[in-house]
């Protein structure tokens, strides 16, 4: 009885989330904007590149903000939604809370509208955004389709769908599928955490009281598990202690994430989780062995991540709804 109501419920989420990636058909296009507003792509990158050069955490913070997007309601720009009143949006629900550098989409749509007003998606602009924050950090370039549209609903409540770094395989590759991504997308997808910053939360688990038997995950590196609790103590007050997500290149986009894995330097429970199953270990080996090979499935991830939409008009100001 109890099992058939958690796979009722189950459904029921499933079903929600699916409905919700699936609200806008619209299609997109690589040159979508070819004659409405040429320049936009360039006036982005510009945007970009300019935050970047005083702020070095910006391409993971636009990077982890994209993904972020488009797992909850679509690639709909409802994480850069301001709170109103009583009602708090998705920037600050529990997951988001970290999430910072929105300034530089506002900054790329002020730019943009000034070129075109009113035709430009903050949804295509976020997912410009991330493509810059790769390719100017090293990583691959590619054409972003464009078409996307605003939505107008951002709850807090609704980042509960995020998958979270404590997840097991399963977890995963359920929260994936919801998706329509495959169990290479989550693979390739989790890439993205060789940008970045990790605070001690989200890895706590691994480093103290782990399981009955041992304090420390046994699948971690023991230096690199040592190295995390000297940063991380038991009873950390640090607010913004923690480490960075690649611990050889945390600037540079490169197939280090996978390597760092193979070497038990993982720092999330999700990370650790891709070497349980034989299917993601052999992605995790091949990618980690060719950096090529990660680069042409990362683009393909990107691309078909970025075509879940939900969204119905041009916001004039991405924080707002019009």
């Amino acid at each position: 009885m109890k099992a058939a109501a958690t796979m009722a419920s189950m459904l029921a989420a499933s079903l929600l989330i699916f409905s919700l990636l699936h609200l806008g058909n619209a299609e997109l296009s690589v040159d979508y904007y070819a004659k409405t507003c040429p320049d936009a792509e360039r006036a982005v990158t510009a945007a970009v590149k300019k935050a970047m050069a005083n702020d070095n955490t910006v391409p993971a913070a636009l990077l982890r903000m994209h993904f972020h997007d488009c797992f909850i309601r679509g690639c709909d720009a409802s994480v850069l939604l301001n709170s109103k009143g009583g009602e708090k949006a998705e920037k600050d629900g529990p997951p988001n809370i970290s999430l910072h550098a929105f300034y530089v989409i506002d900054h790329a749509k002020r730019a943009v509208e000034k070129l075109c007003p009113g035709v430009v998606s903050c949804a295509d602009i976020l997912a410009l955004a991330a493509r810059d924050s790769v390719a100017l950090s090293g990583g691959p370039a590619w054409e972003v389709p464009q078409g996307r549209r605003d939505g107008r609903v951002s709850r807090a409540n609704e980042t509960t769908q995020l998958p979270a770094p404590t997840f097991n395989f399963t977890q995963l590759k359920q929260s994936f599928s919801q998706r329509g991504l495959s169990t290479k997308d989550l693979v390739v997808l989790s890439g993205n955490n060789l940008l970045g910053f990790a605070h001690c939360s989200s890895f706590q688990n691994r480093i103290h009281n782990f399981d009955e038997n041992d304090d420390v995950d046994p699948t971690l590196d023991p230096s690199f598990a040592a190295r995390l609790r000297r940063i991380c103590p038991a009873h950390n007050k640090v607010r913004n202690a923690g480490s960075a997500m690649d611990t050889v290149t945390s600037a540079v986009f490169d197939n280090a994430y996978y390597e760092l894995l193979l070497r038990g330097r993982g720092l999330f429970s999700s990370d650790e989780a891709l070497l349980t199953h034989p299917k993601t270990q052999g992605f995790v080996s091949q990618f980690a062995s060719s950096q090529e090979d990660f680069f042409k499935a990362f683009v393909k991830s990107m691309v078909r991540m970025g075509s879940l939409q939900g969204g119905e008009e041009v916001r004039k100001d991405c924080r707002v709804v019009n």
